[in-house]
């Protein structure tokens, strides 16, 4: 009997023990994973996605607006014939209707059917929404679909190196690359928001039960200072020019010289933003405000300003060297055509683009008070525009700067800058001296809410008499200059053509050159400046008979879109 009693006390005590290791188990080692799971039971979740902002022009018609894609994808454990689900869908998700084309996508997703092992499986990205709901009309077993955020352009690929892209970062989230979309990604993008709620054991929402909400924060609407009518015109006629000039590149910027606003801006090579994929990385760069250039030319103008500023030069003044080539160290300067002219003015200097004559007035100015203009320009620093992917190629420090180097840079050789920042530069001779910011967006909106940016003037760097100067000086350059068979009669403009030599294995190549032309109008209270830049155009070497010409045929254009109208 005490055996038996002895033998239940020892089985009463290990039941006792079992059941303490057991309840401290789940009470202490799965704790929290239990209070978790019972939490998932109790509550049901589900997240708002928050809609992208829009991208506007200035008459806030959309450059850029969201819509909704879908992704298609295989819930397996439902699929009951996938020979039979893969023929119907590729009828639907192939690239084309060709039978190649079906047949190839009827096989890749057979492969995927037959390959995979999880359950749940993506078959095919931005799906339209047309798509969808053919697809759901079949209400076929074994598939479904997820919203996916997509941007679509109403002008097609116009404008995509300024507008960017939305894209995939690492972890699968979209984002904003390159323009705006990359610089602007955090207000464009919104904040989520979400709906918690009560549930049973079968997850349906209790009718009572507690409930958290959330409304997701849409993104900020970008109201930017692009003309629409412009920018298309900009990218019609560069497409025609680069064929007809045969080009290997170009690009065109213009821009409100007053407040540095941006009106147009293109270039090509560019890509269609609605198929980013399908294109490579050095694709995206935009030549405007990543890629530098030696401007030749059309640096002298702001040399000559910086000559009037100084003091150290008149328009009446002479050039008392402009009778030979010019020689600086072991090198000569010479004129583009080999001909040189005695006591040539400061008007004869820009007319004929004397090289000559710009080695004068870098003589009189030295290397450090050139330098110091130079960065007053904003030359060698950012610009700071609000685009994403800005660089500045360096100039030399100043106290470096050797005679070839300041007689070079006089006529707009041995300096790089980029198309940004010799517009934003000349817009100084046009404001009548003043620094501008270069910028894409005007004001943020969501709503009835907006915000207006402001952009005042920066420092005056050229006194208003040295604009003036300069202004009559490029007036007299375009009237009586080698491209003035191009200007549209009774028009003035000031501008200047340039055409430098290309670097090519640490010397100029004699045949391959960059053309450009840059001017503003009205001379008086300008309402625009635009920059042309060709690269390496194969019908002529020479500015005047490529850059320049297309300037005018796009300024017909744009002079009575602007209210400008011709003097007589």
């Amino acid at each position: 009997m005490q055996n038996r009693l002895r033998f239940i006390s020892i089985a009463f005590l290990v039941g006792i023990c079992a059941l303490g290791v057991r309840l401290f188990y789940w009470q202490v080692v799965k704790g929290e994973d239990l209070s978790r799971q019972a939490k998932t039971q109790q509550k049901s979740a589900s997240q708002r996605r928050a809609n992208r902002g829009n991208i506007l022009a200035r008459d806030m018609s959309h450059l850029v607006a969201s819509r909704d894609q879908w992704l298609l994808f295989g819930d397996m454990p439902l699929v009951e014939d996938p020979k039979a689900l893969a023929e119907t869908l590729s009828t639907f998700t192939s690239e084309s209707t060709e039978v190649a084309s079906v047949s190839a996508e009827k096989s890749r997703l057979l492969t995927i059917f037959s390959e995979t092992e999880s359950s749940w499986v993506p078959l095919k990205n931005r799906l339209t929404t047309e798509t969808k709901k053919k697809l759901d009309e079949l209400e076929l077993k074994g598939i479904g679909f997820e919203a996916q955020e997509s941007r679509y352009y109403p002008e097609a690929s116009a404008a995509a190196h300024l507008l960017g892209f939305l894209g995939k970062d690492n972890e699968g989230n979209d984002t904003g690359y390159f323009g705006l979309e990359g610089y602007y990604d955090l207000v464009l993008s919104g904040k989520p928001g979400f709906v918690e709620r009560e549930s049973n054991a079968a997850g349906v929402p209790i009718l009572f039960g507690e409930a958290r909400e959330k409304a997701a924060q849409h993104g900020v609407d970008l109201v930017t200072g692009v003309d629409k009518t412009i920018q298309i015109l900009v990218e019609k006629h560069l497409k025609k020019g680069i064929e007809k000039y045969g080009a290997k590149a170009g690009s065109i910027i213009v821009m409100d010289p007053m407040n540095g606003a941006i009106l147009a801006m293109a270039a090509t090579p560019s890509y269609d933003a609605s198929r980013y994929w399908e294109f490579n990385n050095a694709d995206f760069v935009n030549p405007i405000t990543s890629y530098s250039f030696e401007p030749g030319s059309i640096m002298k103008p702001l040399v000559m300003a910086a000559g009037f500023d100084a003091g150290v030069i008149t328009p009446e003044s002479i050039c008392d060297i402009c009778n030979a080539p010019y020689k600086v160290d072991k090198y000569f300067i010479e004129t583009w055509d080999q001909k040189y002219h005695a006591n040539s003015t400061m008007q004869d200097i820009i007319i004929r683009s004397d090289n000559v004559g710009m080695v004068y007035i870098g003589n009189k100015l030295g290397s450090d008070k050139l330098y110091d203009y130079f960065d007053s320009f904003g030359f060698g620093r950012l610009t700071n525009i609000d685009l994403q992917g800005e660089m500045s190629p360096q100039m030399r420090p100043r106290g470096t700067w050797n005679i070839v180097d300041q007689a070079t840079a006089s006529f707009g050789q041995g300096i790089a800058v980029t198309p940004l920042q010799m517009i934003t530069a000349f817009s100084i001779i046009a404001n009548g001296g003043y620094q501008v910011v270069p910028h894409v967006v005007e004001k943020l909106a969501s709503g009835d809410w907006s915000h207006e940016i402001s952009f005042p003037k920066g420092k005056q760097v050229l006194s208003t008499k040295a604009t003036t100067q300069m202004k009559d000086i490029l007036v007299g350059g375009v009237k009586y200059g080698e491209a003035k068979w191009a200007v549209p009669k009774g028009y003035r403009v000031a501008g200047k053509t340039g055409t430098a030599q290309i670097a090519v294995s640490g010397h100029y190549d004699e045949e391959k050159t960059n053309a450009s032309f840059i001017a503003y109008a009205p001379p008086e209270n300008p309402k625009f400046v635009m920059l042309i830049t060709l690269s390496e155009p194969e019908s002529s070497q020479w500015a005047s008979e490529t850059a320049a010409p297309l300037w005018f045929t796009i300024a017909r254009d744009i002079f009575p879109h602007m209210g400008i109208k011709p003097e007589n």
